[in-house]
């Protein structure tokens, strides 16, 4: 394949999969009207989707090395676009959460065969440039993931939003089969995944950051939208362009702080804290939505968590990498990695199951709880009370994390602490 080609093809994957993030809860009042309002089977049409993608991301990271990143990325296209289309013509949630699982598996093999095709592809400036594309298309993809989707729900329907994440990835495939060959040395001797390096308090405190970032940011991203529907009865288009308020800073943030940070201007530790302080301020901002109130003032504290999301995108990952011995950076990366998707995935999951507990003890013996857990208006009172308690524990979770972050991160005024050689030898 032209080199010109190969980024736009790994880039046209991977935007499907911060979408799938992003905008696939929007759809979920409509697929709960069409398929039921069964709460287990409705929350796995997104944990499904997450927590198969944290989990393969790992089990590809391994697989990847010995059947070629070429053949995983390829693979990981072809399953991801099928699942795609399956989720698409689901006729029972059943179906469509097995779809999901299936999709989750597929993009973290896409994910995995990304990064590893443009570092092998790519070097010096070029490979930098790859990155920073990389970068943009998943700032991309979460800040327009809700929007998008929101215009194909009402547009044609929720299995339009599935329909289009297949036509790219069919697209994409098409692309993959020109694919150069990719396979590296296998080293068998290093470790999948080594938990030692957690004993670095510096790392172990970077490692934290994305998931106070999963905590008060991605929970949201993915139910804000059902609760703008079951508070203020707002649709899936109106819903998606109110999301634009929380989303947009992930897409602007990052550029910024990198250009502050390289010029001297602010500490790279300052804008750490500064993401914790603005997503504990935006979720407690987050009570402000009642059905009887504005829906002005919650577009402030949308920004907050959207900032305190996309702040430190990229700065976290170059500063748990310096605060490691270069022989392990591949690890610590592989291991932040399973902090941040792992995190998201469980925090997600668990969001979905304290919303519908809450609604469930308010609504006890109604037989619509289920459909308003799901985020069909009709009950704004009983949804806002139970959101009300889920966001007051994402701040107060956030907080707490955000503590952590700070007595770990803090080491004497040293932006790095190496391993000592015990743990240098332990590590490799």
């Amino acid at each position: 394949m032209h080199s010109k080609l190969i980024l736009p093809v790994v880039l046209a994957a991977q935007f499907v999969i911060p979408m799938s993030i992003a905008g696939t809860a929007i759809a979920l009042p409509r697929i709960a009207h069409d398929l039921g309002d069964n709460p287990g089977q409705l929350q796995w049409v997104v944990n499904g989707f997450n927590l198969a993608f944290a989990l393969f991301t790992v089990v590809w990271g391994a697989l990847s090395d010995r059947i070629g990143h070429h053949n995983s990325f390829r693979i990981g296209v072809a399953v991801n676009g099928i699942a795609g289309a399956l989720s698409a013509a689901a006729p029972t949630l059943a179906i469509l959460d097995g779809a999901r699982i299936l999709a989750g598996v597929g993009a973290a093999a896409v994910l995995v065969g990304s990064t590893s095709i443009l570092s092998n592809v790519y070097s010096g400036a070029a490979r930098g440039k790859a990155f920073a594309a990389f970068g943009t298309v998943n700032g991309l993809g979460l800040a327009l993931g809700p929007s998008i989707a929101g215009a194909l729900v009402d547009g044609i329907g929720w299995r339009g939003v599935f329909l289009a994440q297949a036509a790219v990835l069919a697209v994409a495939f098409i692309g993959t089969l020109a694919l150069p060959v990719i396979k590296p040395e296998r080293h068998t001797a290093e470790p999948l995944l080594d938990l030692t390096l957690l004993r670095n308090k510096r790392f172990l405190g970077l490692c934290l950051v994305p998931v106070a970032g999963a905590i008060g940011f991605v929970t949201l991203l993915t139910y804000l939208p059902g609760a703008l529907s079951g508070i203020a009865n707002i649709g899936a288009g109106p819903a998606g362009l109110v999301m634009l308020a929380m989303t947009a800073p992930v897409l602007v943030a990052p550029a910024a702080v990198a250009k502050l940070v390289t010029t001297g201007r602010i500490q790279s530790t300052t804008v750490i804290y500064l993401s914790l302080g603005a997503l504990v301020i935006g979720d407690l901002g987050m009570l402000t939505l009642r059905p009887d109130g504005s829906l002005w003032w919650i577009i402030a504290p949308m920004a907050l968590v959207g900032l305190g999301f996309g702040l430190p995108i990229g700065l976290v990952d170059g500063e748990a990498l310096a605060s490691v011995p270069a022989q392990v950076s591949g690890t610590a990366a592989g291991l932040l990695n399973l902090f941040r998707i792992g995190g998201e995935a469980l925090l997600v999951a668990g969001y979905a199951w304290l919303l519908s507990l809450f609604v469930h003890a308010s609504m006890a013996g109604n037989p619509s709880a289920d459909a308003t857990a799901a985020g069909l208006p009709g009950f704004p009172d009983e949804y806002a009370d139970a959101f009300h308690s889920v966001v007051t524990l994402l701040a107060a979770l956030t907080a707490l994390t955000a503590v952590a972050v700070v007595l770990l991160v803090r080491v004497r005024g040293k932006t790095m602490q190496p391993l000592d050689e015990a743990e240098v030898s332990s590590a490799t």
